[in-house]
């Protein structure tokens, strides 16, 4: 048996008769049953492949892999990659072996099979045209396992999760775009497991490496003109620009402060159809956030070709004197207590200080872990230093005496802001009689009146007898879970080790701070500070902490990073979604979209809807 623990990813052959198979086989059902898996028999990325599997529910008994009939099969490195897939094809021509193309997502593009009997063979398996075999849905295979990680993988035999794949052995190569570094697909080669070897997965790298070079000679030069236009725009007029062309975005520091997510996107979206409609346009926009703008676009032709390669917008803010002030978009802001700069946590922060600074009650709505207690106590602390806050628990609501101390917080004049926690806690009738108590003449009659703000969880809107309370509450922030702005870990985690290790100089490393960011964090803030209370208490209060130093879990995550376009598109959807009150057909076409598509952005970006979401 080989050591999987020191055995290279470039295994230099495998046959599915003889002990390995044999033993490897045994420790797919010993995992499957919850067994004792002896890790010296199965290589680390497929061990922790299926524990992603696993953590996301697929079945191993069976193959169900989702049909998208909306390929993008015009994408540029698709074009490019045709002329090579001839030339394999042809190479190819009889023999056991598969070519297949995938975009981002695992959905497969194309499929070039030199042997019948395998061809028969993966379209029973649904590993064809349409059918997506991102891990999420397959398991363990070439192509999601290496989307997955973002690097070459290799999966042979018993090693994949689904049993109905092991006489198959794949090799997947993610391929990156040459300019952005973008993955933009993947390459796999596809055989019977008794043909597989070393010599699979250097074709398999080859062949990616053949596409991206492909990539490389069109776009090289075509990206490289857009970008030489977009800095030539920023030095020339300064303000908010933004370029676009078919695979990169690129925005200034004015836009990515100035402008939130959906402002952003609808912008992209009218800038795209003026480079394609006219070489030089200009227009008027209302965006979403309530700001009108004057935009003006240019395309931007390549030198060689004359052909558009995309465009660049410089973009004016109009002064308007009947648009609401609190609708001016998120800029950076100091809360002391908190820390976080992503576009949906920064507008966050603004909309819960234009109610403070309004004396505007406010409803505070997010999932448990998320911080909204600690938003309201942080924008208070900002607005009245040194005043205090009160904090009662709707929780603790057993008998009448909960309501006395309400009252009595309504009525202290040492009182400058009242919170009151868990909303959703109160039966009806407790309901209607905090409702009452709130809207008491003591408390709004008085001029010191506080700040009321209320927390509750998403959906319990529409509890029975929360009607009442909620209508004394005029202003409602959505409070973003961590998973919408995971980007934010990278000022979060230094911020709770200074905390947790008193000042003691711990710090994240690079391997560890990207095992984080792949977390879906469903227990969202709390559930971050209780891994690094972990890491504290069991490993070291000064160093660094490293990948090891984590607990189990965060090593078979089931997401990635995502980057900063990614990011942006994230923040779009989950806007639109929000403005669409959850219907995902008009939050699609609100983005130029399709529904296939905006279903497949959810899962791919764990985007939670709304429980009344259709």
């Amino acid at each position: 048996m080989h050591d999987a623990r020191t055995a290279p990813d470039t295994t230099a052959g495998y046959q599915d008769t003889g002990g390995d198979a044999e033993s490897l086989a045994r420790a797919r059902v010993r995992f499957l049953t919850d067994e004792a898996t002896d890790p010296t028999g199965v290589r680390d990325t497929i061990l922790t492949s299926w524990w992603r599997s696993r953590e996301a529910h697929v079945p191993a008994d069976r193959i169900e892999a989702p049909y998208f009939s909306d390929r993008d099969l015009d994408a540029e490195w698709v074009r490019n990659a045709q002329p090579l897939l001839g030339q394999l094809d042809d190479q190819l021509s009889g023999q056991p072996i598969s070519l297949i193309l995938t975009d981002p997502a695992g959905v497969v593009l194309s499929q070039h099979t030199g042997d019948s009997g395998l061809h028969r063979h993966l379209e029973k398996v649904q590993l064809a045209p349409g059918f997506s075999y991102g891990e999420q849905f397959v398991g363990t295979n070439g192509i999601g396992t290496a989307l997955e990680d973002g690097g070459t993988r290799h999966v042979f035999g018993h090693e994949h999760y689904a049993e109905h794949l092991e006489n198959l052995a794949c090799v997947g190569v993610p391929v990156q775009h040459p300019v952005t570094g973008k993955t933009v697909g993947a390459v796999d080669l596809t055989c019977w497991t008794r043909d597989a070897g070393g010599l699979l997965i250097a074709l398999a790298r080859s062949t990616a490496e053949q596409v991206r070079q492909a990539l490389l000679t069109t776009t090289g030069a075509r990206e490289l003109e857009l970008f030489r236009s977009y800095l030539h725009t920023c030095r020339r007029t300064g303000g908010i620009v933004l370029a676009q062309g078919d695979d990169v975005v690129m925005m200034n520091h004015y836009a990515r402060r100035l402008l939130d997510p959906a402002d952003q996107a609808m912008l992209l979206a009218q800038a795209r159809q003026a480079f394609h409609t006219d070489d030089r346009v200009s227009t008027t926009l209302d965006l979403p956030s309530g700001n009108r703008v004057r935009m003006h676009c240019r395309s931007v032709p390549a030198a060689a070709s004359g052909s558009d390669v995309g465009g660049v917008a410089h973009i004016e803010l109009l002064d308007d004197d009947t648009a609401d002030t609190r609708t001016t978009p998120p800029v950076p802001m100091f809360l002391p207590g908190t820390v976080g700069s992503a576009p949906l946590w920064l507008r966050c922060c603004n909309e819960v200080d234009a109610s403070h600074r309004d004396g505007e009650w406010l409803a505070l709505v997010g999932e448990p872990g998320v911080g909204k207690s600690l938003l309201a106590e942080c924008v208070h602390q900002r607005r009245n230093p040194g005043r205090r806050m009160r904090t009662v628990d709707a929780a603790d609501a057993t008998d009448s005496g909960w309501l006395d101390a309400v009252r009595r917080e309504l009525t202290d004049r040492e009182t400058s802001a009242l919170l009151i926690r868990h909303l959703d806690e109160l039966d009806p009738d407790a309901a209607r009689e905090l409702a009452t108590v709130l809207r008491g003449p003591s408390a709004r009659e008085e001029r010191t009146v506080p700040w009321v703000a209320a927390t509750l969880s998403p959906g319990a809107e529409s509890r029975p007898g929360l009607s009442d309370v909620l209508g004394l509450l005029p202003a409602t922030v959505q409070v973003p879970p961590l998973r919408y702005h995971v980007e934010d870990l990278r000022e979060l985690v230094p911020f709770l080790l200074n905390r947790l290790s008193h000042g003691g100089g711990l710090t994240c490393s690079p391997g560890a701070m990207k095992l984080l960011m792949r977390a879906s964090w469903p227990g969202n803030v709390t559930q971050l500070y209780g891994v690094l209370q972990y890491v504290v208490r069991h490993r070291r209060r000064t160093g660094v902490i490293q990948p090891g130093d984590l607990p189990a879990e965060y090593h078979a995550v089931a997401r990635r990073a995502l980057t900063q376009l990614e990011s942006l598109e994230r923040d779009a959807i989950v806007r639109s979604l929000h403005d669409a009150d959850g219907n995902k057909a008009r939050a699609a076409k609100s983005l130029g979209m399709s529904r296939a598509t905006i279903y497949r952005k959810l899962h791919e970006y764990g985007i939670v809807t709304p429980g009344r979401a259709r």
